[in-house]
């Protein structure tokens, strides 16, 4: 019998204890959230992916709070059952009152959790957040909204001293209150560590099969995107629905059959 009931931290931290590999997509509207939502799908977030894939831009930094917030809402009327995670955009987070504000709004666009991008200055704001009661995602690794400081879309935390800075920078979002991690395109190897060491979920893309969970943007994995990385895969390939692509994506996840070895780093 599918479990129906809804999926909160608590659920997905116990995942974590018991092996329990996580699915997580990207979604942007209530239609496809229902359908994700009953394929079994973990968290749905709402990502500033949809400046890429939805409005065409070529890099996420022009999204706005009040676009995510539309789309959140869009998402949380589509679902009974996923966890619903709101990206919070670039500028939106810059200091503490600020990302205070932000924060509410798309926690009441229907938001369980809102994500933030990098560390160092960032961990005091995830600290005023979570002391404030606002649920947090880190996110770690390669960062969209600082691609052009980081020079393009790249691997990171190849180097030695790159990847303890990384891992260090993990463990202090902890420390601040942040209850999970996205790690994106880093070595395999690193996110096994980094998922090792956490007691909080790690949710990879790209970035190995031994973190806990895995996400990839919805329109990758249905073989829509323009760009695709190579932690991609298409699941609409040898499935005759979305639906049952979505279904596939979360039963090779749970498997650990993905990612295989071709889509890490």
């Amino acid at each position: 019998m599918k479990n129906t009931a809804p999926v909160t931290i608590s659920h997905l931290e116990n995942m974590k204890r018991q092996g329990e590999n996580i699915a997580m997509l990207t979604c942007y509207d209530a239609t496809f959230a229902s359908a994700m939502d009953q394929a079994g799908v973990d968290i749905i977030l709402i990502g500033d992916s949809m400046g890429m894939v939805v409005q065409g831009r070529s890099s996420t930094v022009g999204v706005s709070v009040e676009e995510i917030a539309y789309h959140t809402a869009c998402v949380a009327c589509g679902v009974d059952r996923t966890f619903v995670l709101a990206d919070m955009p670039f500028g939106s987070y810059h200091d503490e009152a600020t990302a205070m504000e932000n924060a509410v709004d798309l926690l009441a666009a229907g938001g369980v959790m809102v994500k933030l991008e990098g560390a160092g200055p960032m961990i005091p704001i995830v600290d005023y957040l979570t002391s404030r009661g606002v649920p947090v995602c880190a996110h770690l690794g390669l960062t969209p909204q600082s691609v052009n400081q980081l020079g393009g879309f790249k691997v990171q935390a190849r180097e030695e001293e790159d990847a303890r800075q990384l891992l260090e920078d993990a463990q202090a979002m902890q420390q601040a209150g942040a209850q999970m991690l996205v790690l994106e395109c880093v070595p395999a190897e690193l996110g096994r560590k980094v998922s090792e060491q956490l007691e909080m979920p790690v949710i990879g893309i790209g970035a190995g099969a031994a973190c806990d969970g895995q996400v990839l943007v919805m329109h990758d994995m249905l073989g829509l995107g323009r760009r695709v990385p190579k932690f991609v895969a298409n699941f609409m390939q040898g499935s005759d629905s979305i639906g049952a692509a979505f279904e596939k994506y979360v039963s090779d996840v749970r498997s650990g059959s993905f990612p295989a070895k071709e889509h890490e780093y």
